[in-house]
């Protein structure tokens, strides 16, 4: 199996934020969190809010106009 980029999710206190996906993300996320389960050893995926905030973190710690803009501020 291929390497994914995310490894073992910590267990954060949550802020609730209530959005909307496509049917097609909704499966995508889905499909990733079942193959996270199988690469980091977990016994069931973990739920779609769950996989999504550590791939949106993920996404903005490496985007680099992102981290320019920060620094600017």
């Amino acid at each position: 199996m291929s390497r994914l980029r995310l490894g073992p999710i910590a267990d954060d206190k949550p802020v609730k934020l209530t959005i909307e996906l496509s049917g097609a993300v909704h499966r995508d996320l889905l499909a990733y969190a079942d193959a996270h389960a199988k690469a980091t050893g977990l016994s069931q995926p973990l739920s779609p809010e769950k996989i999504a905030v550590p791939m949106i973190e993920r996404f903005m710690a490496t985007d680099r106009g992102f981290a320019r803009a920060r620094q600017q501020r």
